[in-house]
């Protein structure tokens, strides 16, 4: 790896840095710690830029790698911030569970929480990054089937975000579950849509030098959607509010791939 690229590297992680604590301070004011999901999706939008704007690579390229980061971080920034300050002051599931598991020490647990999606979200920047710092003078073919794939995932995921919007709006669909449009045929279909959207970073990074190394982006995304915090919990949540409804649902629809429904 290039001098620029530790350099950068070092930018990124200071911008993730202050981010998350200015976060962690607004959150300890607001007793609300769901805003650091809000933050996350964000901060590539911060970062990104930059890498842009101090990269020495293609100005095409750049341009293309940082549309494509800033779009997906501007979306999903969007909605989970709307979607938290409209439950506010409740929090999510995962941070009641873990203001209980680290209550004697709450404030510095959480600090280095935060930090920790900090360091995450840097560790994912990196496919943005090798783009910026690509200087081939023209785009390869698997970046510009990376481009493709990044469009069908935006537009997945933006669809089927606003396909639950619009069933939750709906004062009928209180206690239902949700089965129209792309949620006929996923129970999932916006994780499935956000996986495609990091696998789509991974292929642009492909045409740069070391681009195949970032696999590991994608991957982590994958797994915590399909191991983690993602499915998991989701499908806890909603099996406890829903009841056999929801396992209906499950024994007939794919968990994650949008698939036809079992009969």
């Amino acid at each position: 790896m290039t001098h620029d690229f530790w350099f950068l590297t070092g930018i990124g992680t200071l911008v993730a840095f202050v981010l998350f604590a200015l976060t962690w301070l607004l959150s300890l004011k607001l007793n609300n710690f769901s805003f650091v999901d809000v933050t996350w999706s964000y901060a590539l939008a911060f970062i990104a830029p930059l890498y842009a704007l101090l990269g020495g690579g293609f100005t095409q390229r750049k341009i293309i790698a940082v549309t494509m980061a800033v779009l997906w971080s501007a979306r999903l920034g969007t909605y989970l911030f709307f979607r938290v300050q409209g439950h506010h002051p409740h929090e999510d599931v995962r941070y009641e569970v873990l203001r209980e598991k680290w209550k004697d020490e709450l404030a510095k647990n959480f600090f280095f929480f935060f930090q920790a999606q900090a360091v995450l979200i840097v560790l994912l920047s990196v496919p943005v990054l090798l783009a910026c710092l690509n200087p081939a003078p023209q785009l390869s073919l698997i970046e510009m089937i990376g481009a493709m794939v990044w469009l069908i995932g935006l537009s997945g995921e933006a669809l089927s975000d606003a396909q639950m919007q619009r069933f939750k709006s709906d004062p009928a669909s209180k206690g239902k579950v949700c089965q129209v449009g792309l949620w006929r045929y996923s129970r999932h279909p916006n994780y499935f849509f956000e996986s495609v959207v990091w696998w789509s970073f991974w292929l642009f990074a492909c045409g740069s030098p070391w681009g195949w190394t970032t696999v590991y982006a994608p991957a982590m995304i994958l797994y915590f959607l399909l191991r983690v915090t993602g499915i998991p919990l989701t499908e806890e949540c909603a099996v406890k509010s829903k009841g056999d409804a929801y396992r209906d649902y499950q024994r007939t629809t794919s968990a994650f791939v949008p698939w036809p429904p079992k009969s």
